[in-house]
């Protein structure tokens, strides 16, 4: 399995509001791609970081099914979640592979 992971660290003041908008908004759109077969949010304990931290794990059955997410909608999702939250945020990304 692949798992795509988004890194989220937030200003505290955009938490409520982006954990509404992720939920109820984001990620269904991600998740209508067919891309992914499964998603989960986490909340990071010990950030040492400033503000919140949050990561979403999309798992993708194949590389295949991650490089058509990749190829056709990353960029349209990550233009959203800017000018949703322009200024209040920093993402990195990371790719993993499932070890059996």
């Amino acid at each position: 399995m692949i798992v795509y992971n988004d890194t989220v660290i937030l200003d505290d003041t955009a938490e409520q509001e982006w954990l509404t908008w992720m939920k109820e908004t984001h990620i269904p759109e991600i998740m209508a791609t067919g891309c992914f077969s499964s998603y989960r949010i986490l909340s990071i304990i010990d950030s040492p970081n400033d503000g919140v931290t949050y990561c979403v794990q999309y798992n993708a059955d194949s590389i295949e099914q991650f490089q058509e997410y990749y190829n056709k909608h990353l960029y349209k999702f990550k233009e959203m979640h800017e000018q949703q939250f322009a200024e209040r945020f920093v993402l990195f990304n990371t790719l993993m592979k499932t070890i059996d």
